[in-house]
């Protein structure tokens, strides 16, 4: 393995853990509320949640690439506006990422919520504790393994991701090229050798991140 190589994982590494804390708060949030029963645009929201999971990655990086590019509507936005680019930069690779392992952190976090006996929140609440504190105090520690378990699991999808990167990142040397690109750029030029290499980092760098999300869930379900 040599220097470049190393550099390529702490950046798929630092760049998967700067996603995962991104979405994190939005994940969360997400997940509380389509746990609550029924309100008004909720399926709407579950759908566009679970979107990145059954549409082709390179869909998804494509819909990024036209909603963030300099003539996008967002992508136009923030570069006239505080001269940020993001395509084709780091930003892109986390955006990219967020994006692809969001809805795994919210699937996780949502069960988790829906697990949680209503009757504890309404007893809060009628001893006078109002919603957020509710939720800090009694809903969110409740739920926090499950939690675990959804942030670990994305922070592994965020470390395999493809399609959506290359889409929107491109497979840059030294600037959004991640371990599965260059896993990727490796077999292109015939070096399977360097690209087993890769492919078994990767491998056990994944198996870490589920094998303790695994733990993570199993204690969840011995703890509730």
């Amino acid at each position: 393995m040599t220097a470049v190589d190393l550099q390529i994982i702490l950046f798929t590494v630092g760049m998967a853990a700067l996603s995962t804390a991104v979405i994190l708060p939005f994940g969360i949030g997400l997940a509380w509320l389509l746990a609550r029963p029924n309100w008004p645009g909720k399926s709407w929201l579950e759908t566009a949640v679970t979107l990145p999971l059954v549409l082709p990655p390179v869909a998804t990086g494509l819909i990024l690439l036209k909603l963030f590019g300099r003539r996008g509507w967002i992508g136009g936005f923030l570069e006239r506006a505080f001269g940020i680019e993001v395509i084709f930069t780091w930003r892109a690779v986390v955006l990219a990422l967020s994006v692809m392992s969001l809805p795994l952190l919210v699937r996780s976090a949502r069960t988790a919520f829906e697990e949680v006996n209503p009757r504890l929140e309404a007893v809060a609440a009628t001893l006078g504790a109002g919603p957020w504190r509710v939720f800090f105090r009694i809903s969110l520690p409740l739920a926090i393994r499950g939690i675990l378990s959804g942030t670990l699991l994305a922070f592994a999808r965020a470390l395999g991701e493809f399609g959506a990167t290359i889409m929107i990142a491109g497979n840059i040397p030294g600037r959004t090229q991640t371990l599965s690109l260059a896993l990727y750029q490796s077999v292109q030029l015939g070096n399977d050798d360097h690209a087993m290499v890769l492919a078994a980092v990767s491998a056990v760098i994944a198996l870490g991140a589920v094998s303790l999300a695994g733990g993570a869930w199993r204690r969840r379900g011995g703890g509730l």
